[in-house]
């Protein structure tokens, strides 16, 4: 949901609350999945602590930002600035909670300049949020359509 200048994206991960901060944490799992468009080639390089920064490379597009909070496995929030783009930075903040389904999920994205980048923002994030999901719970095969 876009409200002006601030995304909440809230979703239920299938994987454990320790499984998902990995995913946010580990540049391995990161390489695998923070990027909307998986055409592109995606690099990510971080230093996961308060005051530590990363660089995300997604093909001719570099965002780059620092760890304000990082508390394993609830929390996690950082700086976001892409290099093109002449703005103040914004903010990202994810917070994991446990729930009965897996890992529930609460992103909030703010400080943008007006309610268009807010749009694009929720715009990418939502199939990188999909690749997520997919990292964590990978489709399982049919065992009806693997019979010989």
């Amino acid at each position: 949901m876009t409200t002006g200048t601030e995304i909440r994206i809230e979703r239920v991960l299938k994987a454990t609350i320790g499984k998902v901060y990995d995913a946010w944490t580990q540049v391995d799992l990161l390489a695998q999945w923070y990027c909307p468009n998986p055409a592109l080639d995606l690099k990510v390089d971080a230093d996961v602590r308060v005051g530590g920064d990363y660089v995300v490379v997604m093909g001719p597009y570099v965002v780059r930002g620092t760890y304000l909070e990082v508390e394993p496995p609830t929390r996690l929030a950082f700086t976001w600035k892409w290099d093109e783009d002449d703005g103040d930075p914004t903010e990202v903040r994810v917070e994991l909670t446990e729930v009965d389904d897996g890992t529930r999920m609460l992103l909030t994205h703010t400080g943008f300049a007006d309610a268009e980048d807010a749009t694009r923002h929720q715009e990418g994030w939502g199939p990188e949020l999909d690749r997520l999901a997919a990292l964590l719970n990978p489709p399982q095969p049919d065992p009806t359509t693997d019979r010989a």
